[in-house]
This record gives structure tokens, C-alpha cells and sequence, in this order.
């Protein structure tokens, strides 16, 4: 199968340090490239690569495009995608798809199936073991899932993401993620309650949710850059135990010590595992599951192709903006808020 021709828009922290990486362990091409400081690193990543200053010079090349991947910043999604679907090209946009509910419609709206979100952490680990361990019923009835995405960071880094108030911060990043992963696995939300904070940088950056899924499931998800003790990655309750997964991505945690022992003494040919089955005083290694985030821009070429659906469909990022609306509205409110 011939590699997909992809123009990147934006070669920075999500661009390079992300979707190039991924493409070029997929096997893929990356042919253009929107930059205007880092024409050098794409000179030495992608040798023949053009480099262009801008969408629109980008898309003056879409015949020789297979694949457009939006990587700009959050608040310049709506702008770049519609351009690219307007074009007629395929296009993969970064989360969020966009900073409201009804700018994320209006792009599914043209899109005419050309266009899929890259929620990239529905292919972490944790969350694969996880949905096999629901899919066989293991935990028997769940009542509630926790995730968190904390970390420690008195010293908050100085961009755009910490900055813009109103296209970064936590709940539209972080909280992206935590909401898409929650729906995936226990469906549409009902109500909503939030806590949102900024308390080091302009944009916020602590964040708390608590959503009510129609099937009766609740999910608490937080995100925070001043967590001086982050709490267990994942922890989902059910009437015939937990799954606690207890440290994530190398982040600093009290909790890390559980896994440090059971690798430290795990014996050849056992294998790795992703969290724990704990009953009480029972915790069982949960073996790490096949797959993982080099996964994605396979089925994203399948997609283009027109052999498969879109990995991820984007109505789906519609939902979650909708929950992400909410939450604001109900944290300016300090109540509960019924979708």
C-alpha cells in the first residue's frame, strides 16, 4: 500500500512532537508543511518537504494531498478546516475539533465524510485494557469512573495553551480527552457539574467534572497543573471489583510504587501489565493489551482509502464539545446542568 502525501499544518510541540512522529512510524509521508520558523526541522525530518507560510499556500497544492492534518492552535481549528474541506481534501484536526459545540456542528455540517478528530488517547493502553475488561463484564455493574490528568507545575510553561483564555486552558485540552474517553465507554452524558479554576496561568488549569451518563454511570475526571500529589491515573467501581490504573506516561505519583514493585520482580515471561483487578486486599495484574497510538494513522489511511469509516467519528467531538459547553455554564452557575 502506497503511503499517504500529508500536509501538516503547524510543525511545533502537537505537530512535530506528535502527528510527525506517528506518521513516520505508520510508514507515511508528510510532503507539505505549514510553518514560518521551523522550515529547518522539516528540512531535516522530511528531506523534500515543502515548506509553505501559510493554509492557503498549503492548499494550492491539494491535488498532490491525500491527507491535510490540522495541528494549529485550538482557536485557529474552525478557520484551517473549513478551508481544507472546501478544497475537497481529507482532513485530520487535533482536539478539540473546536471551542464550541456549534462551531464543531458547522464543520461536520460541509464535511460530507471527509473529516475525522484525532482523539488519540482511545488507543492509550489504560484504555483498551479497560474496554475489554467492560466488554467481558468483569467488574459486573460500574457505578463510577475517576480519571485524572494531574501534575505538578508551579512554574507553568509561557504559550498560547496557558495563555489564550479562551481557546487554551485545561477543560478544552485535557479535558477533551477525559470527557471523549468517559462517553466512549459509558455513552451519552445527562447532566453536568464543574469546578474550574485558573490559578497559575491566565487560561484555566484546574479542573474538575462530574458527569451523569443516561445508562446511570457516574464519571469524575480531573485535570490540574498544581497537584502536588496526583492521585491514581483511572479508577472505575463495579459490583464485582475495580480496575485501578496507577501511574501514567512517567508522571510523578505517590501511587507509582505498586507498579515499580510488580515490574521490578516480574519474572521472565510474564507478561506487562496495564493497572490492577483489585477486590479489597485482591490486586491482580491486568496484562497490557495489543495496540497502542501507532495504531491510529493506519486506520486513518484505511479511512482515506475508503475502506473503513473515520477512526473517530466527528460528531463524536460534537458531543464532547457540548459537554465542555456545559461545564462552563454550569461552574459559572455552581450547579448541576441538565444537557
Amino acid at each position: 500500500m502506497e503511503p499517504m502525501r500529508v500536509g501538516l499544518v503547524g510543525y511545533g510541540g502537537a505537530g512535530r512532537g506528535i502527528h510527525a512522529r506517528l506518521l513516520r512510524a505508520a510508514g507515511q509521508r508528510v510532503t507539505h508543511v505549514v510553518t514560518r520558523n521551523r522550515a529547518g526541522q522539516v528540512a531535516e525530518d522530511w528531506p523534500g518537504a515543502v515548506v509553505v507560510p501559510d493554509v492557503a499556500a498549503l492548499l494550492a497544492h491539494a491535488a498532490q494531498l491525500d491527507l491535510v492534518v490540522v495541528a494549529s492552535p485550538t482557536g485557529d481549528h474552525v478557520e484551517h478546516v473549513r478551508a481544507a474541506l472546501a478544497a475537497g481534501a481529507h482532513v485530520l484536526v487535533d482536539k478539540p475539533l473546536a471551542t464550541t459545540a456549534a462551531d464543531a456542528q458547522a464543520l461536520v455540517d460541509v464535511a460530507d465524510g471527509r473529516l475525522t478528530v484525532f482523539q488519540n488517547r482511545r488507543w492509550d493502553p489504560e484504555q483498551l485494557a479497560l474496554v475489554d475488561l467492560l466488554a467481558a463484564g468483569t467488574l459486573g455493574d460500574v457505578h463510577r469512573f475517576e480519571r485524572r490528568w494531574e501534575r505538578f507545575r508551579p512554574q507553568p510553561q509561557d504559550r498560547w495553551k496557558e495563555n489564550d483564555e479562551e481557546a487554551g486552558g485545561l477543560l478544552l485540552d485535557l479535558g477533551a480527552h477525559l470527557v471523549d474517553s468517559a462517553v466512549q465507554l459509558f455513552g451519552p452524558v445527562r447532566s453536568v457539574y464543574a469546578e474550574l479554576a485558573a490559578r497559575t496561568t491566565p487560561a484555566v488549569d484546574d479542573v474538575f467534572l462530574a458527569l451523569r451518563h443516561t445508562g446511570g454511570v457516574v464519571s469524575h475526571l480531573q485535570a490540574g497543573g498544581l497537584v502536588g500529589a496526583p492521585g491514581p491515573r483511572t479508577r472505575v467501581l463495579g459490583s464485582a471489583g475495580a480496575y485501578l490504573v496507577t501511574s501514567f506516561e512517567g508522571e510523578h505519583t505517590p501511587f507509582a510504587v505498586l507498579d515499580d514493585a510488580y515490574e521490578e520482580g516480574r519474572r521472565p515471561g510474564e507478561p506487562r501489565h496495564e493497572g490492577w483487578l483489585v477486590r479489597g486486599a485482591e490486586r491482580t495484574p491486568v496484562p497490557a493489551p495489543a495496540g497502542g497510538h501507532h495504531d491510529v494513522y493506519p486506520a486513518v489511511a484505511r479511512w482515506v482509502r475508503g475502506l473503513t469509516p473515520p477512526p473517530v467519528d466527528p460528531a463524536d467531538a460534537v458531543m464532547t464539545a457540548r459537554v465542555l459547553d456545559v461545564a462552563r455554564l454550569a461552574a459559572a452557575r455552581g450547579e448541576v446542568v441538565t444537557i
